[in-house]
């Protein structure tokens, strides 16, 4: 009997030792909270040195966490951005290198359900999934963020939304009313896990009334959580609230003046959220990451100065962002980290930190970087990292390792610029360095190999135009200075 007592007394200690081992692994293990703008401009956040527009709870975040100087998105345009980010891979390697169609011609597409989305890993490791805001990845069942590893979903499917309740729902309205029943893509519903809701907020305040609602559900599951959180501001169109507006009376320009307005109600907003993790006690192990989904477009009143040029560009100013991390428990020092990163990243970096396994199967093309960011070490060491954008029947292909970038737009010249000394990208180095030219451009070149004709382009013509010039013609993309390219 006291044998069969010792027995059960031992079974019992291995049960109670591996519940607290599993509740000590939940709790050590961060929230991950990720910010993402839309079209937002380099230098329009305090902490990147903007004058005209007021970020103070973005900024206060970032002073007490470490801000980024060389971080770039997956893609220069907000889909295959998204679809790099959530995927961890080129998403020209499973042809989604152009924006989606608009409704009604997006038909069944979406990124394909082959691909693993971060949130899929994430919830099977046991955490409290949401996204709330943009989507713009499918809108079909099987491409619908509820059946893409999130728990919770508000926001809305195509790539943009008005931001005036009244005026969308009276329109909307309207429509319905006269008989229509595809609506124009800026026009689709918002929409909480499959079911359509009338918002009776300022969106951007609406998106982040909902992330304080999913962060106080969390709160009570008792689970590690990660939210991801896509607002579509700055975004055009470029719509603004009265009250945000009066905020700056200084800026006379009428599009630089609403695009303020809306960067400040997107700050305003981050500090709904981080009240609401100060107020159920996540705040201290919460891993909060900032960043945009491209460079910030300037006909739209968006500055990404000092870089060149802005969204849909290979130069700098079309995919550095500006990006902090923000984790108390964690980061206890203000710091800059000055070494390139970029969003195919943030898949394994989250699931390292979330302790969640990778299936072999899936191949990422980046890297857990947290390591090198929290000891300020080189985190891509040797290592390239590419972008490419077809258009107009050619390619614009930029090849970035550490501070070295070789560019080429369209059928122009190559080009190397040191974009640490000079990110405005004004001085070709490629005649002092022609070998390490000749390098970085084969590499790409090999890069090239691994795409996948486009599943869809956003517009019909693109189509068209990409069958009638027999693209890719990656032959003359690489042509020069590499002999032998395909």
């Amino acid at each position: 009997m006291f044998y069969i007592f010792k027995i059960w007394l031992a079974l019992l200690f291995v049960l109670v030792f591996s519940a607290c081992a599993q509740s000590e692994q939940n709790d050590s293990r961060p929230n991950i909270l990720f910010i993402l703008a839309d079209d937002l401009g380099y230098a329009d956040v305090g902490f990147n040195g903007a004058t005209d527009i007021k970020t103070p709870n973005l900024d206060d975040l970032a002073n007490n966490g470490i801000t980024f100087t060389q971080a770039y998105a997956a893609h220069p345009f907000c889909g295959p951005s998204r679809a790099g980010l959530l995927t961890g891979r080129y998403p020209h390697k499973f042809g989604s290198q152009f924006n989606l169609p608009d409704i009604p011609h997006s038909g069944g597409l979406g990124v394909p359900t082959s691909e693993t989305f971060i949130s899929e890993v994430l919830q099977q490791a046991g955490y409290f999934t949401g996204a709330i805001g943009k989507w713009h990845l499918g809108e079909m069942k099987e491409h619908h963020p509820n059946n893409r590893g999130f728990d919770e979903f508000y926001g809305f499917l195509p790539g943009g939304h008005h931001y005036h309740p009244e005026m969308f729902n009276k329109r909307v309205d309207a429509l319905r009313q006269a008989g229509r029943t595809t609506l124009h893509h800026y026009l689709q519903p918002l929409e909480h896990n499959g079911t359509e809701v009338r918002e009776t907020e300022y969106l951007t305040d609406g998106l982040s009334r909902e992330a304080v609602n999913f962060i106080a559900k969390a709160e009570e599951k008792k689970q590690p959580f990660f939210l991801y959180l896509a607002y579509n501001a700055p975004h055009t169109p470029l719509e603004a609230t009265d009250a945000d507006l009066a905020k700056f009376p200084n800026i006379k320009d009428k599009k630089r003046k609403t695009y303020a307005a809306m960067v400040y109600a997107l700050d305003r907003g981050v500090k709904r959220v981080v009240d609401e993790l100060k107020r159920t006690g996540q705040f201290d192990n919460t891993l909060i990451i900032f960043m945009s989904d491209n460079g910030g477009k300037v006909s739209e009143g968006a500055n990404n100065g000092p870089l060149r040029a802005g969204k849909g560009s290979v130069y700098e100013g079309g995919h550095r962002s500006p990006m902090f991390f923000h984790w108390p428990k964690q980061i206890k020092t203000t710091s800059e980290y000055r070494y390139l990163v970029h969003a195919l990243d943030f898949f394994p970096t989250f699931a390292a930190l979330a302790q969640a396994k990778i299936a072999d199967t899936i191949a990422l093309d980046g890297k857990n970087i947290w390591p090198a960011v929290r000891d300020n070490t080189v985190a891509h060491q040797g290592e390239s990292y590419f972008v490419m954008r077809h258009r107009g029947g050619l390619s614009d292909v930029a090849a970035h390792r550490e501070q070295w970038k070789a560019v080429r737009v369209a059928n122009g010249p190559w080009a190397l610029y040191d974009v640490n000394k000079d990110p405005e990208e004004k001085h070709n180095v490629n005649e002092d360095y022609p070998n390490l030219l000749i390098d970085m451009v084969t590499e790409m070149n090999a890069w090239s190999w691994t795409h996948e004709a486009p599943r869809w382009f956003h517009i019909h013509q693109e189509g068209v135009q990409w069958r009638e010039d027999s693209m890719p013609r990656f032959h003359e993309t690489f042509n020069l200075p590499v002999q032998g390219a395909r």
